[in-house]
């Protein structure tokens, strides 16, 4: 049965092309097949579904068991993978320097902590001067602001806060503040992906580890323990809420919205800590909204958000899934929202500081008529950059030194065995654990549509894979076809014409097919935070690339009974290419890659982000197989590397 989707690329198709041989090769392989929005639509219809849903319980009781249970489940198979594993359970090592005068009535100490081993987190502690017995604290997260910890909003938001009486540790973020280092890039925590370690880590240990600072202090009240911060600090503040019980009151201002609402308003998707490996297969951020409860809960919004997460679509989703959760403690006091309209645009501004003072006063001091919410002005008070810089270790530890170190002894187990017998059952075990780390598809060809020339050489097929992936495809041919070869290229396969003209003068009858994310199957703009997507649901971007690759591969072999010979030019495509024969050993006969990676580690010792190559970062690829491995799965056929 012809699918809607299909007969709309077909329909797509236009006029029949030139059979001409002198026909310009580039002019055939740039027209369009399937539409530049197919790709999208596509993978939106394939995530949804893949994203984890809260489900609805009828007890207190109940839901707590389930949050315990989410809580374990993400920080098991997402925070703490691999080298994590061990991170976790090292005591914090912590430094305590210099302390400095206030305002007022209160210090400032400066002090440094290690989130994982080697990376160290400078950090101030606002300190109230006369204070006695147990008082509410505050950990007050950084976002997206080169200022870091310097931001006149953060330290008027802690100043008002320790005037208050209360003790506020505020912490630096990577890649900002005293952490502005390209090595702090968040695209850069993909590394350790690569190594089967969770870059997550980092960043989670980094709040873990801040509480431990500010709840290791002698007056801090375990029973009154705040978090708030703006846009990446709003992501802090709901991952350390929900998933550490010992935040009391949450405010995540701007910070985040449920998956998805990211694939509706593509302004929201987010970068690869908010995207992380797996995490959409176990938990959503309407889980983690919900989570909260009973515990005091205040979502702050803006009503023109000029950068992402607009007041008017992100805050009701999450405001339906997580009332009644609040209902079934009797609780729907300590969930509040406030909506921000002066300015009204991407701000931690008076009005939603002010917001939050009253969220303090409701959760930690409800019987203190006094308490003030309106905030004291105290622009005089705050610090320069000198003032608040803290001093860290000269050589202090980033995504990339962490990925060295453990890319140091990998892969595990890369002997290869040379007996006969023990290779076969190496290549059994070693596919299976490919496919694995891939998540690999077995896709079909269910319904192929083509256009061609009135002699049957050239042609623009749009095939259809599992009713999923709509994929064009160009057939190119001139007199006395020896062979056929399928090619991939990294700019798609519009740029491809200098490697399809070298094919079609040795006689080799040639398909080009863009993959997803290659050529018109790119997803744009910001295509990579797409890819981050596909990873979160549990998916593998190179797993679906080397899976289409091979399901076209088959396809052709159905149409010409000859070998395959599949050609790849690009790192990305080699790779796929690779991965694609390695899983597949009864299609492809051989394989050409041009301009490839000799080793994956490249990806590290050449210090990449993500954001330039997505499906290279595939994780735990690293932590079993390197090239010689891949190529090994692939030796059935020649394999030509650079």
């Amino acid at each position: 049965m012809r699918s809607l989707a299909v007969i709309l690329a077909f329909l797509a198709l236009g006029p029949a092309l030139g059979a001409d041989d002198k026909s310009d090769v580039a002019d055939l392989l740039g027209k369009s097949i399937v539409g530049s929005k197919r790709a999208l639509s596509d993978l939106r219809k394939f995530l949804e579904p893949k994203i984890a849903s809260v489900p609805k319980l009828d007890s207190a009781a109940a839901w707590t068991k389930y949050a315990d249970k989410m809580r374990g489940e993400v920080l098991d198979k997402v925070v703490y993978r691999g080298a994590a594993a061990e991170w976790r359970d090292l005591e914090t090592n912590v430094e305590w320097l210099d302390t400095i005068a206030g305002g007022p009535g209160y210090r400032l100490k400066k002090v440094r902590y290690e989130a994982v081993p080697g990376l160290w987190i400078p950090a101030l502690l606002y300190e109230p001067e006369k204070r006695s017995g147990k008082v509410a604290c505050a950990m007050n997260v950084m976002g997206h602001d080169r200022n870091g910890k310097e931001a006149d909003y953060q330290q008027i938001r802690s100043i008002n806060l320790v005037k208050r009486g209360m003790l506020v540790l505020n912490v630096e973020w990577f890649a900002f503040g005293q952490l502005r280092d390209k090595n702090y890039a968040h695209g850069r925590m993909n590394q350790l992906d690569l190594c089967g370690t969770s870059g997550l880590a980092p960043f989670y240990l980094s709040l873990k580890r801040g509480l431990d600072v500010l709840l290791s202090h002698p007056n801090a009240d375990p029973s009154r323990v705040a978090v708030s911060g703006l846009s990446g600090g709003g992501w802090q503040t709901i991952y350390i809420s929900a998933l550490d019980p010992r935040v009391t009151l949450s405010n995540p201002v701007a910070g985040y919205s449920g998956f998805r609402t990211r694939l509706k308003d593509f302004r929201d998707l987010g970068d690869s800590e908010q995207t992380p490996t797996d995490m959409a297969t176990v938990a959503d951020y309407d889980h983690f909204t919900a989570m909260l409860a009973p515990r005091h809960l205040l979502l702050t919004y803006n009503a023109k958000d000029d950068c992402c997460f607009q007041a008017g679509y992100a805050l009701p989703p999450l405001l339906e899934v997580a009332r009644p959760v609040y209902r079934l403690f009797d609780r729907e006091k300590s969930l509040r929202s406030h909506v921000n309209h002066v300015p009204g645009t991407h701000n931690y501004e008076k009005e939603n500081r002010e917001a939050f003072y009253k969220s303090v006063a409701a959760a930690f001091f409800p019987n203190q008529r006094d308490f003030r919410t309106e905030e004291i002005d105290c622009k005089g008070e705050l610090k320069k950059l000198a003032d608040v810089s803290v001093p860290l270790p000269e050589k202090n530890a980033d995504f990339n030194s962490l990925a060295r170190a453990l890319v140091a002894n990998l892969p595990r187990e890369p002997e290869i065995p040379d007996d006969a017998d023990e290779l076969a059952a190496w290549k059994k075990s070693r596919r299976a654990k490919l496919a694995d780390i891939v998540r690999a598809k077995q896709y079909q060809v269910q319904l192929g549509f083509g256009d061609g020339d009135k002699q049957g050489r050239n042609f623009r097929w749009a095939l259809n894979l599992d009713d999923v992936w709509n994929l064009p495809v160009v057939e190119l041919s001139r007199g006395g076809v020896k062979g056929t070869a399928l090619v991939v290229h990294d700019d798609g396969r519009a740029k491809s014409a200098d490697v399809v003209e070298r094919l079609l003068k040795e006689n080799y009858r040639v398909f080009v097919v863009d993959p997803l994310f290659f050529g018109e199957s790119k997803v744009l703009p910001r295509e990579y935070l797409f890819e981050l997507m596909v990873s979160t649901v549990g998916e593998r971007p190179l797993g679906i690339q080397a899976g289409q690759i091979a399901a076209v591969a088959r396809w052709v072999r159905s149409q010409h009974a000859e070998p395959i010979t599949l050609v790849a030019k690009g790192k990305r495509a080699c790779l796929a290419a690779l991965v694609a024969a390695a899983l597949d050993d009864k299609t492809i006969a051989n394989l050409q890659l041009e301009g490839g990676m000799i080793s994956l580690k490249e990806v590290i010792t050449s210090n990449m982000s993500v954001d330039q190559a997505a499906e290279l970062f595939c994780f735990g690829l690293l932590e079993w197989f390197d090239m010689p491995q891949l190529s090994t799965l692939a030796a059935s056929r020649p394999v030509q590397l650079p």
